[in-house]
């Protein structure tokens, strides 16, 4: 007698799961046989990606891997708008110029005085400080990296260029270079540095930016940028050099001091600006001491040579005061030029100016280009050389000089006042 399947127990005592009707039972054993044999018929592995045909691999390695001679790389092509054209220089300017100081330059009843002396004299160009002995930039500028040193000096620096060049008058911006007191002392990192690592300063306590520090360049080139497009037809680098008086035995200028000599690094620095500036256009002037063309101690030491500097200037302006050389008070023999000995160099404006230039010309290489020569003549009393070896420069002094400069072979020349008070008198008016 068969018992209710409902009520049949597992060994466990537990109730047993009702049995699964036979057709179910069926269905479930066809499907089974079905998927077996789907797998039988494509295998049991795991799920990947079809491999492309050793063929393709093949290729695809050997274009890979294939010599750049047998495939050369595609035309590199600049576009148009990246090319920066350099801009028309201006004609050049036989400069017979004057020095005008910020000071003198920001006041606009001696700009109109400097004015007439253009109008009514030889005088055709002046030299405005834009950047000072003191490291000030002369006007107000809100360009980056400038305006922590810029002064209001100088009101309208650009109404007074527009002025200026609307009367004829050629314009160029003086920029003392690494002498600068202001930005070595806020970034002394740029300044050149003692053994120790502290600030050095020349004999007058006055800090000096390092050429070869890349950072004193940066800055000196977004100045004299500045001065460009302000609208100046000529950038004067002054204090292009080494400092020339101080502890110079504990200057300490690192590795950099060792790959160039100061001559070299000065050269690759005036250069340097010049490339800059003939984008825009402008010409690039450096000043220069005179004796460095007498004396390769001295060249080399302040790092101006001449045979350097003339094939990467429009002009070099040697400073050729016939006070500046030395008298036999200060070294007991006094100082030699072109072969004539001079005792008191003050006293003899002519032969100085005329002996320095014909020294001075033996370092240019006529079948090269080169520079203008464009010395600063002197138009101040040297009063501090004592009795007997300095004398009152006025009319006559400032003549005998510039005849000198016409008779070594040269036609160019700036007058220094370092108060920008001159001889008037001895110019000659424009009539002439």
């Amino acid at each position: 007698m068969f018992k209710d399947k409902s009520l049949q127990t597992d060994r466990d005592g537990g109730k047993r799961k009702p049995r699964l009707k036979p057709v179910l039972s069926g269905f479930l054993i066809v499907c089974y046989l079905g998927v077996s044999a789907w797998f039988l018929a494509n295998g049991f592995k795991d799920r990947q990606d079809v491999p492309e045909p050793v063929e393709a691999v093949e290729e695809r390695v050997t274009v890979y891997y294939s010599d750049p001679v047998e495939t050369p790389p595609p035309e590199i092509i600049v576009p148009e708008e990246e090319v920066v054209p350099l801009r028309e220089m201006p004609p050049a300017v036989a400069v017979k110029g004057l020095y005008v100081s910020a000071y003198r330059a920001g006041v606009s009843s001696y700009m109109a005085r400097f004015i007439e002396i253009c109008e009514t004299t030889e005088i055709n160009a002046l030299v405005i400080d834009v950047k000072d002995d003191l490291g000030q930039i002369t006007f107000i500028t809100e360009t980056e990296g400038l305006s922590e040193s810029s002064r209001h000096i100088i009101p309208d620096v650009e109404g007074l260029i527009a002025n200026l060049k609307n009367r004829g008058v050629y314009t160029i911006a003086r920029v003392v270079c690494f002498k600068d007191p202001m930005w070595s002392g806020k970034h002394p990192e740029h300044a050149i540095q003692d053994k120790w690592g502290a600030l050095w300063s020349d004999r007058g306590g006055v800090s000096w930016l390092d050429p070869y520090k890349p950072a004193a360049w940066d800055y000196l080139t977004a100045v004299c940028m500045e001065a460009a497009r302000l609208g100046f037809d000529e950038i004067q680098l002054d204090y292009v050099r080494f400092p020339a008086d101080g502890r110079l035995v504990d200057i300490d200028y690192g590795a950099a001091g060792e790959e160039k000599t100061k001559p070299e690094i000065i050269s690759e620095f005036v250069a340097h600006i010049r490339g800059k500036l003939a984008i825009e256009g402008v010409r690039l002037s450096a000043d220069v001491f005179g004796i460095i063309a007498i004396s390769s101690n001295d060249a080399n030491n302040i790092g101006q040579d001449l045979g350097l500097l003339l094939p990467n200037a429009d002009s070099v302006c040697p400073m050729i005061y016939p006070s500046h050389f030395a008298n036999r008070r200060q070294n007991g023999t006094g100082q030699r030029i072109n072969g004539v000995l001079f005792e008191a160099p003050d006293l003899k404006p002519y032969d100085v100016v005329y002996n320095i230039l014909v020294s001075t010309a033996r370092h240019i290489d006529d079948e090269a280009e080169h520079a203008v020569i464009r010395p600063y003549l002197q138009d101040f009393t040297a009063d501090y050389l004592g009795e007997g070896y300095f004398q009152p420069y006025a009319a006559q002094q400032v003549r005998e000089q510039i005849q000198a400069v016409y008779d070594a072979g040269f036609e160019e020349w700036i007058l220094w006042n370092h108060y920008s008070n001159y001889s008037v008198d001895a110019l000659l008016p424009i009539e002439e």
